[in-house]
């Protein structure tokens, strides 16, 4: 059998890939491991910034519903019987003031009633000057003895009818003026007509409404308060009234009702509107409308809006825990005030929340806090601790 042989060159050239392949060997296990670590390493879910709950002093308000009526409701009638209406000056919703002629009635019959009636009163003081007269005569011959005692006290009496007479015709007078004057239907306060039953050409009876009238213009909102709530409220509460329409007004507690309805166990409390001139006056009486009652201010930690994340009817924040991950907490939100709602329960003051993105994390997320790698950042001042 033929022996083989090696050349010096050929073995040094083995020699050398030999060790190069162990070289490969002993490197490349760590170098796959450190870049396995890397690939494992978790990745934070979202960027967030981060708060904490700061106190506020948020206005106590109390709500109610009711409806917006009169504060005073007249009702303008007739004065006058069976006379003919004329004339009508007053539509409803006229702003009209105290004494102004709202409509007129035929006065024919009864200037031809006031003109006998001024008759009677002539007729009756001529008759008591000729009375008056033949009295003094009896009284000058009283001691003479020229008439009889009889006579002068007939004399006498005639002087006094006479005087009556005078006093009835001139009352007969008055009632004539004064039907004179029904004749003209006049506003008795200021205000605004709210309805109209005045029809040029009827003939209305004394006592017939012919138009309504809200006194004053002014409007008062009657909202309905149960029993356990009158406690918080008193005389000049500060009031904001919310209409259907979305109109609102400032207005102030008038009247707390002294009963309490037995069916509904609620209360009227009268709110006073401020008057709003005109037809276009945004609120109506008859509107239902919603409001609050300003009881005053108290402390109370609040959060930020975009805070809270509601999921199945329930609210939510999400605390930053120190190894960077978000812990999902119930919490039970309470006023809210501009873009800060309350908290009421679920955190303490100290307790960091996200602020931003909360509504798009879970729990145990793990997160990039900005304001955190801002303080690491070179140049940036260190957290307060």
């Amino acid at each position: 059998m033929k022996k083989l042989t090696f050349k010096p060159l050929t073995l040094a050239l083995a020699a050398a890939l030999g060790l190069g392949a162990l070289g490969l060997a002993l490197t490349a296990p760590a170098t796959t491991a450190a870049d396995d670590k890397k690939a494992d390493a978790p990745k934070p879910a979202l960027t967030v910034t981060t708060a904490k709950p700061l106190a506020a002093r948020l206005p106590i308000k109390l709500s109610a519903n009711g409806n917006v009526a009169a504060w005073q409701e007249a009702i303008i009638g007739s004065e006058s019987n069976g006379l003919r209406l004329t004339e009508v000056r007053a539509n409803v919703g006229d702003q009209v003031r105290a004494g102004q002629v709202l409509a007129v009635f035929s006065a024919d019959a009864v200037n031809a009633d006031l003109a006998q009636a001024r008759a009677a009163v002539q007729e009756a003081e001529a008759n008591a000057a000729e009375a008056a007269a033949n009295a003094a005569r009896a009284r000058s011959l009283q001691s003479t003895g020229a008439l009889s005692a009889q006579q002068i006290s007939q004399y006498l009496t005639a002087e006094q009818t006479a005087n009556a007479r005078i006093a009835s015709a001139k009352a007969a007078l008055a009632t004539q003026q004064l039907r004179l004057r029904y004749t003209q239907v006049v506003a008795p306060d200021s205000g605004v007509i709210s309805a109209r039953a005045a029809t040029v050409g009827a003939v209305v009876g004394a006592g017939t409404e012919l138009f309504r009238m809200i006194r004053q213009g002014r409007l008062e909102w009657r909202a309905e308060v149960t029993a356990t709530e009158l406690l918080s409220l008193k005389t000049g509460t500060g009031a904001q009234v919310t209409a259907a329409n979305g109109s609102t007004l400032s207005g102030k507690v008038r009247m707390i009702a002294p009963t309490v309805d037995p069916q509904t166990r609620s209360a009227l409390v009268y709110v006073d509107l401020p008057a709003s001139a005109g037809k276009d006056a945004p609120f109506k009486a008859g509107m239902y409308a919603s409001g609050q009652f300003e009881l005053g201010t108290s402390e109370a930690m609040t959060v930020p809006q975009q805070a809270i994340a509601v999921r199945d009817g329930f609210s939510y924040v999400f605390r930053l825990n120190p190894d960077q991950r978000v812990s999902q907490i119930k919490v039970r939100p309470g006023r809210r005030l501009a873009d800060r709602i309350e908290i009421l329960d679920g955190i303490k003051a100290d307790t960091p929340v996200v602020i931003s993105g909360a509504g798009f994390l879970n729990d145990g997320d793990l997160v990039r806090n900005v304001a955190a790698a801002a303080a690491r950042a070179p140049g940036a001042a260190p957290l307060a601790k």
